[in-house]
């Protein structure tokens, strides 16, 4: 019987080398940024131009697509025809020391603000140490202490005339003044005294008392004329000083008069300088010089975010988003075993620096800091951020700290990562969704048509061009290009896993450099694509020894009944392999209908598991429409030790059932792969690539005889990327590639009988088996 098999020129995507000749694609003004994803590009342009805090984006596609590449740059170049953020700065604040006010400003502003203040700082302790070394200002000074010394000196002079009228002198001594009893107009001493009469004693007591009262009212006296007199200078220097500050805060806040914090920091300012007025006047001494420094550090400016030379809103990319990294931190110095700050010593986060912009971020990294995530929502919930050390919002660490002031947020965030951790959040966390609405999907794949085939031929050409590689021929282009449908797995499209070409492209350099060749050429990509699959290769290498020494019985020639070559693929991450299965079946007079021995020892998944249900939906239409079944049919993966699931083996596993039912020995030389439905009809499965490469190593092995081939659904043709050596054998005719549609062309390949014929004997078996229970139910009656 003849039967349709595909011919070798299908079996694979050719191209013709002489279409990619570097004079016909080198010098073509191609778009290189982003290849074959236009999907991408119109969703990026979507969430770039949407102003509006809910919609910031998840850039979501595996690694090595350009995705990274791509987001950067565009986000650069659209971020240029925005308007500079503004700048923020940190400065004292007076009302609150905890608290260091937050003001923002135009980009550049900070900076001239900060030396602004440090100049107005200056000027005005000059102005201040100029004033006070004044001839005229110690004249006046002078005067207030003279006019208040002379009515000390007053005081004093009736203080010591009411001394000697009562009997005593007064002198001054180190703690102030000392009474002396006068005897005869003469003072005498503490013996002198003790030899008075005690009359005259209790007397001079007496008079002491008064004498002691009347010197206590006149020290009270004088030193309220003290207090007046330093006032008096204190209103003389304010005075002076205030002539000398508030003009040049006035032309200060002139400057900045469209900025009201600016405005009433400036009023603080003054303030507080004219209460320290004297902390300014500096001395010579350095503990005089230290102290005034530690008094004027409160008037700096920390600069904390300068956009001065940003051309366009900012864009900041994270490589290690921790919680310091995103919110900033206040630093500490350690001052004779004590820890100290200041708003000084406040540092930006990449928030902070990305405000009023854009904020790139890798998924990876940021879930790996939960802290950091919560921080990210945060943020998009309150439009603020918060400044505070992890430490202290944990409760680890007990020492008092600053508690900035918030900052006013404006930025969108762009998240890379993979579908896997997009589908996590988008389902387990229930504020992803609302704040990021953009998904920018990236395919693995792109249409195989002319222009991007030149986009990826350009591509080649251009990477070996811009790096330290030899140039690559036509040839060696040509050859990239059919190992990126091996890649993709399909024969009309191209991989857009550029990481992947790359690394072929750098290992096929290193052939040609090591064979000597002037140019990488196909021989070099086709060697550096077997090299590869032959390091990864170890565990297939395995396997293939357990077929070679017997240990897994498998025929690849002759007939058997209820028995059949089935396919699979071993995905090991870094390298897949297909892997020939024996399907075994046993049928016989019952009524539990088709048995799946995998899932009866647990190790079938629920793929699988529907997949012989779909058997016997099949089998009861087919057979059993009228007059139910009555048979047994148990089906084995035989040597199967790790479990099982997917239904491409459904087909195969139904072809083996009718062989065992119809006693219909099946060929063994050819393997089979393919689902099917309940209709008969046959669907396509993944890695059909794979599974026939699997089966023509073992038929190889065991010596090629020209019988040899594969099932396969006709709807994977467009999925064969094969071997050469697959392909040579396919036009030689030691191997074939059956296409089929339906259960019917596959159970008429593998048994050379019409499925008329398969149906009549197995409805034939069924009868017999229906026969000999009656037979031995009437038998048992007996």
């Amino acid at each position: 019987m003849g039967y349709k098999e595909l011919s070798y020129n299908k079996l694979k995507k050719t191209y013709n080398p002489e279409h990619f000749q570097y004079s016909k694609i080198g010098n073509l003004d191609i778009d290189l940024d982003i290849i074959g994803q236009e999907r991408v590009v119109r969703a990026m342009e979507f969430g770039l131009k949407v102003r509006n805090p809910k919609y910031n984006i998840f850039v979501m596609g595996n690694v090595g697509t350009g995705r990274k590449t791509y987001v950067e740059k565009i986000v650069k170049s659209y971020a240029k025809t925005e308007n500079v953020a503004d700048d923020w700065c940190y400065v004292y604040n007076f009302e609150d020391p905890f608290s260091p006010m937050s003001i923002s400003m135009p980009p550049g502003m900070g900076n001239m603000f900060k030396d602004d203040m440090r100049e107005l700082l200056d000027d005005i302790i000059e102005k201040i140490n100029r004033a006070f070394s004044k001839g005229e200002y110690e004249k006046e000074k002078t005067e207030i202490i003279k006019v208040y010394q002379n009515k000390g000196d007053t005081l004093m002079a009736y203080l010591k005339d009411y001394c000697l009228e009562n009997g005593f002198l007064l002198r001054n001594s180190v703690k102030g003044f000392t009474l002396r009893p006068l005897v005869d107009g003469k003072p005498i001493d503490d013996d002198e005294y003790e030899k008075l009469e005690t009359e005259v004693k209790r007397e001079i007591e007496r008079k002491a008392v008064e004498v002691e009262l009347e010197a206590i009212e006149c020290v009270k006296k004088i030193k309220v004329l003290e207090n007046e007199a330093k006032d008096k200078i204190m209103e003389l220097d304010n005075k002076i000083v205030k002539g000398i500050v508030s003009p040049l805060i006035s032309h200060m806040k002139d400057k900045y008069s469209e900025y009201n914090r600016i405005g009433k920091y400036l009023g603080l300012v003054q303030m507080d300088i004219l209460k320290n007025i004297y902390e300014l006047d500096g001395g010579e001494q350095d503990e005089e010089i230290a102290a005034q420094i530690s008094i004027l550090k409160k008037y700096e400016v920390n600069v904390f975010v300068d956009n001065s030379k940003e051309i366009g809103a900012p864009v900041v990319l994270v490589d290690n988003p921790n919680y310091s990294n995103l919110v900033g931190k206040i630093e500490y110095e350690n001052e004779q075993g004590t820890l100290k700050t200041d708003f000084t010593m406040i540092t930006p986060g990449a928030i902070h620096k990305a405000n009023g912009g854009y904020l790139i971020l890798q998924a990876n990294d940021l879930l790996s800091n939960v802290q950091s995530w919560n921080t990210i929502k945060r943020v998009l919930k309150t439009k603020k951020l918060t400044l505070e050390s992890l430490k202290n919002q944990l409760g680890l660490f007990d020492i008092v700290s600053l508690k900035p002031e918030d900052i006013q947020m404006d930025l969108k965030i762009i998240i890379i990562g993979s579908p896997h951790i997009y589908y996590l959040l988008y389902n387990y966390d229930d504020e992803f969704e609302k704040y990021f609405k953009i998904k920018v999907d990236f395919d693995l794949n792109m249409d195989a048509n002319l222009g991007n085939q030149m986009r990826m031929a350009k591509f080649v050409y251009d990477y070996c061009n811009k790096t330290s590689l030899k140039e690559i021929n036509h040839r060696g282009v040509a050859k990239i290009l059919e190992y990126s449908h091996k890649i993709t797995g399909n024969q009309r499209k191209l991989t857009t896993e550029f990481d992947k070409l790359i690394e072929l492209i750098i290992e096929a350099n290193t052939w040609a450099e090591y064979e000597g060749d002037e140019y990488i050429s196909s021989k070099h990509v086709k060697r550096a694509f077997e090299e590869k699959s032959y390091r990864n290769g170890k565990i297939e290498e395995r396997a293939s020894e357990m077929y070679t020494l017997g240990r897994i019985l498998i025929d690849t020639k002759g007939k058997k009944i209820g028995k059949i070559n089935g396919l699979s693929v071993i995905d090991l991450g870094d390298h897949s392999f297909g892997k020939p299965s024996v399907i075994t079946v046993t049928t016989y007079s019952g009524s539990y209908g088709v048995i799946n021995i995998e899932r009866e020892a647990d190790m079938s998944g629920n793929i699988h598991n529907k997949g012989i249900m779909i058997l016997e939906g099949y089998l009861n239409e087919k057979f059993g429409k009228y007059d139910p079944l009555e048979v047994t049919a148990k089906v084995c993966f035989e040597q199967n030790y790790g479990g099982i699931d997917g239904d491409s083996a459904s087909s195969t596993e139904l072809y083996a059932i009718l062989s065992s039912l119809g006693r219909i020995p099946l060929k063994q030389h050819i393997a089979v792969t393919g689902s099917i439905n309940q209709k008969g009809e046959i669907q396509p499965v993944g890695g059909v690539t794979q599974k026939i490469e699997g089966f023509f190593s073992l038929c190889k092995e065991h010596g090629l005889t020209g019988e040899h081939g594969v099932i396969i659904p006709e709807q994977n043709i467009i999925d064969l990327v094969l071997d050469d050596e697959v392909i040579k054998a396919t036009k030689n005719g030691l191997f074939h590639i059956y296409p089929i549609k339906t259960i019917e062309e596959g159970m008429e390949i593998l048994s050379d009988m019409s499925f008329q014929q398969v149906v009549k004997e197995v409805k034939s078996n069924l009868t017999n088996y229906k026969r000999k229970k009656k037979n031995n139910n009437r038998v048992g009656n007996r």
